[in-house]
C-alpha cells in the first residue's frame, strides 16, 4: 500500500530566504497512522504568517491548521493520539495549552512539550505537531480513495 501524501511543497517556495531544495508535505498517512508535519501560525494556502506578536493566535492558527489536514486525511481531532508543543518562551505554556485544550477537549491525547531557542522563522512563537490512528472507517474511507 502506497502512503498517501497531503498537501506537497517544496521548500525552496516555503523558505525563498534559505538555500533548501526539500520535497516535503503536510501529512502523510500510512497504515492508518496519520503524520502531521508541525503546524505554525501559517496559512495554509498562502504560507502568510498569522498572529505575529500573539501566541495564542497562533496556537490558534495551529490547531485551525491541525484539523484541516486531518479532514483532508479522512479523520478528525478524535483520531489523535499524540501531540508535540514547541515553544520559544516557557511563560506561552498556559495560554497555548488553554488554547490547544478548548480544540481536544474529550480527545485526551498524550502530549509532550518542548523549550526551544527559535523556530524556523522568527516570528513563530509555538508549533504544535500530531500524529493519529484513523478508525477503521476512516481507514476504508482513505483506501477506497486511493
Amino acid at each position: 500500500m502506497a502512503h498517501t501524501r497531503i498537501r506537497t511543497f517544496n521548500t525552496k517556495e516555503t523558505y525563498p530566504e534559505q538555500n533548501l531544495d526539500n520535497d516535503l508535505c503536510q501529512a502523510v498517512v500510512a497504515n492508518g497512522v496519520v503524520y502531521l508535519r508541525g503546524q505554525i501560525g501559517q496559512d495554509l494556502d498562502t504560507r502568510e504568517s498569522i498572529g505575529i506578536g500573539d501566541v495564542e493566535a497562533q496556537a490558534e492558527k495551529a490547531m485551525a491548521n491541525i484539523k484541516l489536514l486531518l479532514e483532508e486525511a479522512g479523520g478528525s481531532l478524535a483520531d489523535i493520539v499524540k501531540v508535540t508543543v514547541y515553544l520559544i518562551d516557557p511563560r506561552y505554556r498556559e495560554p497555548v495549552y488553554r488554547t490547544m485544550g478548548k480544540w481536544l477537549k474529550g480527545v485526551f491525547p498524550v502530549s509532550t512539550g518542548l523549550v526551544v531557542s527559535a523556530l524556523a522563522r522568527p516570528e513563530w512563537l509555538v508549533e504544535i505537531d500530531a500524529t493519529a490512528v484513523l478508525s477503521s472507517s476512516a481507514n476504508t474511507t482513505a483506501a477506497a480513495a486511493n
